[in-house]
């Protein structure tokens, strides 16, 4: 395994990722790395890694019209509401231990947005860097250790995917875990669905659940000085400021939402949900046409970054699926070498971690593994429940944790707005140890007993 080309780029990224060098360099590296050691000239993985640059332009053509979306959402006045009414909350609470449940509710308020971006309005990572960074004031006030705040954004945007097919969930569940599954297990008698799926992933998200509060309540616990100062406004700024936004702009904001969530569910596309979302914001008079131009282009920057990572690690994976690394790993699992149903199972989970982050998708790796760990499952024992909970699991290890990986880029963007967040050693790192580590237990539990 540690000759594998898939395995060695791996460790490279995440070696260079942990030095600190950006993570776009890290994956043109990692994929100059895979594609040499998979036997690839310098030249043909050249190719490789620019031909595939275009399976990235989508993604990052959705986080521009997301990050549109959200910049009109800011100037709509509901969120630096939300931010200024907890501000004045902030206040009038008292110092001392009643400041304990308000960072608790703060967290609850997170995760329930976090979660809301997946699974009812699904604008993914798009509100982060618009609700996360009016608070990081408040984050100082109460010290409240910022990887604390990274794990909470990266639950949401995990785990309710694996388990509630709404949203990316049945994008994930519905469109491709079980449709996957299905085909796979047609010949084999073997045939799942939603409702099933669910079922079987409903023990790996308790361990994610245990992750979390682990990071909440025990590993991040303490208070945590940052050496910044952000001005906090004044009362008077505060009622100000809340004077100036019209009802008819919150109105606006609430119609917009609902309708770029109803577009999304009936055309599944983002683009076009973020653009009939931006032409509300129009018509209502959040900002003008003329000004559109300035939205898109703040919209941009604001995920610029995200867009450009999402690029490169597009270019990464296809030079490791243009190797012979990721069938290797497969079906390496299926010669025979492996007798144990224990460690079977354990090599089937961290062979998903591999290749998700490898590839950078969950939802990418469902269709590499599905056609050997279907029958590979069955030809061990394992009963349907227990295989879909493993191909379930193999394909969500590595999503969070992976540098490349938007569940950890986003609380990154929005945690890191005055330069205080490493976005390797506060946000990768934590969510790897918080997440992977718990889905690779329960996981394997759920596949023993299930």
């Amino acid at each position: 395994m540690l000759s594998n080309p898939v395995v060695i780029s791996i460790i490279v990224l995440l070696v260079l990722s942990l030095l600190r060098i950006n993570v776009v360099i890290a994956l043109v590296v990692a994929a100059l790395t895979a594609g040499l050691c998979g036997d690839l000239s310098l030249s043909k993985t050249i190719e490789t890694f620019t031909g595939g640059l275009g399976g990235g332009a989508e993604v990052a053509m959705n986080y521009a019209m997301l990050g549109a979306f959200a910049i009109a959402i800011s100037k709509s006045g509901i969120t630096d509401l939300i931010a200024y009414k907890i501000i004045t909350k902030m206040n009038k609470t008292p110092t001392g231990n009643n400041l304990a449940w308000f960072k608790y509710m703060l967290f609850g308020v997170l995760a329930l947005f976090s979660i809301s971006s997946q699974n009812l309005l699904p604008v993914h990572i798009a509100f982060i860097p618009i609700v996360v960074p009016p608070l990081l004031s408040i984050f100082n006030k109460l010290k409240i250790d910022r990887r604390a705040v990274a794990c909470v954004l990266t639950f949401g945007l995990t785990a309710t995917y694996m388990l509630l097919p709404v949203g990316f969930g049945k994008i994930f569940i519905e469109s491709i875990l079980v449709k996957n599954i299905n085909q796979a297990g047609a010949s084999l008698g073997l045939q799942t669905d939603v409702a099933q799926v669910s079922l079987a992933m409903l023990l790996p998200v308790i361990g994610m659940i245990l992750g979390l509060l682990t990071a909440i309540f025990i590993t991040y616990r303490k208070p945590r000085e940052y050496n910044v100062t952000i001005a906090e406004p004044s009362t008077a700024e505060i009622e100000q400021h809340i004077a100036n936004i019209r009802p008819k702009q919150i109105v606006a904001s609430l119609i917009a939402i609902v309708a770029t969530f109803a577009i999304q569910l009936v055309t599944s596309s983002t683009i076009i949900g973020g653009l009939i979302g931006l032409v509300i914001f129009a018509l209502f008079g959040v900002f003008k046409l003329k000004e559109s131009n300035d939205i898109f282009q703040q919209g941009l920057r604001l995920m610029a970054m995200i867009g450009f990572v999402m690029i490169a690690a597009s270019g990464f994976a296809n030079v490791i699926n243009a190797t012979t690394g990721v069938t290797d790993l497969v079906q390496n699992l299926s010669n025979g070498a492996i007798q144990s149903k224990g460690l079977a199972a354990f090599f089937m989970l961290l062979v998903g971690l591999l290749i998700t982050m490898g590839i950078g998708s969950s939802f990418s790796t469902v269709p590499i593994i599905t056609s050997i760990y279907v029958p590979l499952c069955l030809s061990f024992g394992f009963s349907p429940l227990a295989t879909v909970s493993i191909i379930g699991v193999a394909a969500a290890l590595g999503d969070a944790g992976s540098p490349a990986s938007d569940s950890t880029l986003g609380p990154t963007s929005g945690l890191n707005m005055d330069g205080k967040h490493d976005h390797i050693w506060d946000s990768v790192v934590p969510t790897f140890i918080h997440y992977n580590i718990p889905l690779i237990i329960f996981g394997w539990i759920a596949a023993m007993y299930l």
